[in-house]
């Protein structure tokens, strides 16, 4: 399998990064950060996204500005691809079909191809806008899938509530994983 995860300049931009570390390493992954991104995570976290993913064989990670890169391209197949966090940006941009960066561009070609994609919008309150982008994304098929809890699974720690969350777009992109206590 291959997985295309995006990473835009919304808050909660390690949210991505966590998600990325618990991928399975038989799952080939290509990453993109946005220039927004890398400065969420910096001012969030004190990370620097630059040579976060370089140690993993699995793992490609590709400038947001490339946008000749492989997975900018129907012919070169990618099977699932998730914005996590995704900002009111670029949830826009991939509602008005806007392609000036790899995301969006990886997004369109997702798109046109019919595969499947996850959108994790990261912002509250919702406004009219946003809401009509994201109905017009999830009826061309797209999942929207924002960072919501479920309490069900007895979260103690902010590492259990991430778990949680990564379990489910797991679940959503048909990874298998046993990262938080399902319903019983």
């Amino acid at each position: 399998m291959r997985i295309t995860v995006a990473i835009s300049g919304a808050s909660g931009s390690n949210l991505g990064v966590n998600f990325v570390k618990q991928i399975p390493k038989d799952i080939e992954v290509f990453v993109i950060f946005s220039k927004s991104a890398k400065t969420a995570l910096k001012l969030e976290n004190g990370i620097s996204a630059n040579k976060l993913f370089e140690d993993c064989e699995n793992i490609t990670v590709f400038k947001d500005s490339n946008i000749g890169a492989s997975i900018a391209s129907g012919s070169f197949k990618v099977d699932k691809m998730i914005i996590l966090p995704c900002s009111m940006n670029t949830l826009a941009k991939c509602a008005v079909g806007i392609s000036d960066s790899l995301i969006t561009r990886a997004f369109t070609v997702m798109l046109k191809e019919k595969r499947d994609i996850v959108l994790a919008p990261r912002e509250m309150p919702l406004n009219s806008i946003v809401l009509e982008n994201m109905l017009k994304l999830s009826n061309l098929g797209v999942i929207i899938a924002p960072p919501i809890l479920g309490y069900y699974s007895a979260q103690q720690s902010l590492e259990d509530m991430e778990k949680f969350l990564i379990g489910k777009w797991f679940d959503l992109l048909k990874i298998d994983n046993n990262l938080y206590k399902r319903w019983e």
